[in-house]
């Protein structure tokens, strides 16, 4: 499904920066993999080349044989149909309501109204939002706003979902009820789900499959029954609140 290989990224400037390090990951289908690290590991330009918003400075990403790196116009545009991103910070439209919100994507693909609209509303009743079609995202909390975000990225029938940080911003119960969304999708919809983010918990409690990232690098990465029960990695021992002797 996805394999990521020797992938590194460099940021020039006056300074180069360099984000990512010999990255090597296999995302099988069907999976929901976690990623794990602290903030400035490199987690949020790892998911940003996968869904082919960068370009990496070396290595490959393949989507289903397909190298995003090397795509182009069209190509490029038609893999990507194939992957939704769900951001960290929702990225919803304030001026559109909830159903428009969803029916976004469907109209830049060029949908007719009465299609997307259909679309949008079976998502959302999927999402547990069809009460909340007509609301605007500033009459949503935090749950509701995810929940959009989560229906939007399933919009064009993807067969991965990329998540950034989906629950860093909600409360325990609530990010209890988005993991759950999560993977019911992942069940129901047979989609792929890499997930990023710095909680422990998070990985835990959905994700079969795990990768620690530390400065643009992976430390450990395997089952996660395997990784969170016998870390190898100082950096990981350290997630877990594991004190070294």
């Amino acid at each position: 499904m996805i394999q990521v290989k020797n992938l590194s990224k460099v940021f020039r400037g006056e300074t180069d920066v360099r984000a990512l390090t010999g990255i090597n990951l296999s995302v099988e289908d069907g999976d929901i993999f976690g990623i794990i690290g602290m903030s400035g590991a490199g987690k949020s330009t790892l998911l940003r080349c996968i869904a082919g918003l960068e370009k990496p400075t070396e290595g490959a990403i393949e989507v289903d044989g397909a190298d995003i790196a090397a795509l182009q116009g069209k190509e490029l545009t038609a893999l990507r149909k194939r992957i939704g991103v769900i951001f960290q910070g929702y990225n919803l439209l304030m001026q559109k309501n909830v159903l428009k919100n969803v029916c976004f994507p469907l109209e830049l693909d060029g949908m007719d109204k009465a299609a997307r609209e259909a679309r949008a509303m079976e998502l959302l009743k999927i999402v547990n939002l069809a009460d909340k079609a007509r609301a605007y995202p500033s009459q949503l909390s935090g749950g509701q706003k995810q929940r959009v975000a989560i229906a939007r990225a399933l919009a064009n029938n993807p067969r991965i979902l990329l998540c950034d940080e989906p629950t860093s911003a909600l409360d325990s119960f609530t990010t209890k009820s988005i993991l759950t969304l999560l993977q019911d999708i992942n069940r129901s919809m047979g989609v792929t789900i890499l997930i990023i983010t710095h909680e422990i918990g998070v990985v835990n409690a959905i994700c079969g499959k795990v990768a620690i990232i530390n400065q643009g690098t992976f430390v450990e990465q395997g089952r996660v029954s395997d990784v969170l029960t016998r870390p190898s990695s100082p950096v990981t021992r350290m997630l877990l609140g594991v004190k070294e002797e």
